[in-house]
């Protein structure tokens, strides 16, 4: 498997990305992630609108917890689009979360069993076997329109040209 250093950190160190590296204007990868109520989702069923995939390594943690909550905030106002959190967490530890969160919005999976999607989209870190913080756009026919891979772990995506970038597919 392919593998790329130095384009994630943590607490400043560098990581280890292992899969490959996608472009703007590929076709999505298909993978499958596991519901909160353990049922197999592709990705690829949301072929048809306009899907926001925001990676985080786990939403126990503060900066999942921010990232999620704002994603589901300004679910509304982006209207006919799919949000969809991805981490490792289990899917119980998932539903959980956004039951207390109140997160209604935003469609929790988790990539907890093999890790296909991390590896297929090139988001899994070695080291740590999470996924890294990335925001990815894809519009109604499954086609990359925008990619951030956030650059420090610990910090919060660039959520103005996430936005930005879901109203110019819409």
């Amino acid at each position: 498997m392919e593998e790329r250093k130095g384009i994630v950190t943590f607490k400043g160190g560098p990581l280890t990305l292992a899969g490959p590296e996608l472009k703007l204007g590929q076709k999505a990868p298909d993978a499958v992630v596991t519901g909160n109520d353990l049922s197999d989702v592709a990705i690829s069923s949301f072929a048809g609108k306009v899907v926001v995939l925001s990676t985080v390594p786990s939403l126990d943690t503060p900066v999942c917890d921010i990232q999620t909550r704002k994603f589901n905030e300004k679910a509304g106002a982006l209207g006919d689009v799919v949000i969809l959190t991805i981490s490792m967490d289990l899917p119980f530890a998932q539903k959980r979360w956004c039951g207390a969160a109140g997160v209604e919005k935003v469609k929790t999976f988790s990539d907890y069993k093999d890790a296909k999607f991390a590896k297929a989209y090139g988001l899994l870190i070695k080291e740590l076997h999470l996924l890294a913080r990335s925001v990815i756009v894809l519009d109604k026919q499954q086609t990359i329109r925008y990619i951030q891979i956030v650059p420090e772990v610990a910090t919060e995506p660039d959520y103005d040209s996430v936005l930005k970038a879901v109203q110019q597919v819409l």
